[in-house]
């Protein structure tokens, strides 16, 4: 026979564990509501300003930009790769740092070198494990990241691109397609390729737009082309954020429910006992009468 006792405090401890989950839930409920409107707000603009860059860098044939160049070999490449600092998000940071560490060996087989910049304290200390070298830990940047907070990352990555001490930057993050739908994605951030862009209104890669510059391209791309790769980042950081809210939603969901089936179970292993128990109290005074009588 179970001990009641035991039971007793195991679901209690169920309970308790079951209010920790379902609070942590509706948190990440509201979190993930915000950065997602934030997320969906931003991409018409993302999406519009690289469109236009592709455009207008294939309008102006000849155009030459440093950040256009693509180097005849990679021999030095950056890898950006956004995890989460907190835990209890499912498979998320597992899926992100295992594209991360398949991307590492791909290129490391080509000959080229790989520096890691990791953002988030669970893929440091996962790196870290398997150790990998990290070149810069980011952890100053929050799981709702302000523009603020990211664009020193992308200017410096472009200062060393220009200067030639990257041939290439990549960044590894979980990319959010719909509430349903989330993947890992390697992304090349420089250099910047206005073949991998679309013409207005959907039209197939490479088409033709007529544009009148004014100023000159040159200045206009001067300014758009590191608007561009900022505001790729900033969406990738978002893009990430929205993934980790609804990941530990879902998480603390799952949770929860085990939970509630652990109560459920608890109870009925108690409320046996506790018939057993009783049952085997009335045989007992229905023993002792039979010997008086």
């Amino acid at each position: 026979m179970a001990n009641r006792r035991v039971l007793v405090k195991r679901r209690k401890a169920a309970r308790n564990i079951r209010k920790i989950t379902r609070t942590m839930q509706l948190i990440s409920t509201a979190r993930f509501q915000a950065a997602f409107s934030a997320a969906v707000a931003g991409r018409p603009y993302t999406d519009k300003l690289a469109e236009l860059v592709g455009n207008l860098a294939r309008a102006a044939k000849g155009l030459k930009h440093p950040l256009l160049q693509r180097p005849p070999e990679e021999r030095r490449s950056a890898l950006v790769v956004l995890t989460s600092s907190r835990g209890l998000c499912g498979g998320y940071n597992t899926n992100v740092l295992r594209l991360a560490v398949e991307h590492c060996d791909t290129k490391a087989d080509s000959g080229a070198d790989v520096e890691l910049d990791v953002v988030g304290k669970k893929g440091i200390a996962y790196l870290k494990y398997l150790r990998r070298e990290v070149a810069e830990e980011i952890t100053t940047i929050s799981d709702r990241p302000r523009f603020e907070e990211v664009e020193p990352l992308a200017n410096t990555m472009m200062q060393r691109f220009v200067a030639g001490e990257l041939d290439s930057v990549w960044i590894v993050y979980m990319k959010f397609i719909s509430a349903g739908k989330q993947r890992p994605v390697v992304e090349r951030l420089l250099p910047l390729s206005p073949e991998e862009t679309l013409g207005i209104k959907g039209e197939p890669r490479g088409s033709q737009v007529q544009y009148e510059f004014s100023p000159a391209p040159e200045e206009l791309l001067e300014e758009l082309l590191p608007a561009t790769v900022r505001v790729r980042l900033y969406q990738a950081f978002m893009d990430a954020a929205v993934s980790e809210h609804l990941a530990r939603m879902v998480a603390m969901k799952a949770a929860t429910d085990a939970a509630e089936e652990m109560i459920r179970r608890l109870t009925l292993q108690y409320n046996r006992a506790r018939q057993t128990q009783i049952t085997m109290e009335l045989l007992d005074i229905v023993g002792g009468a039979n010997a008086l009588t």
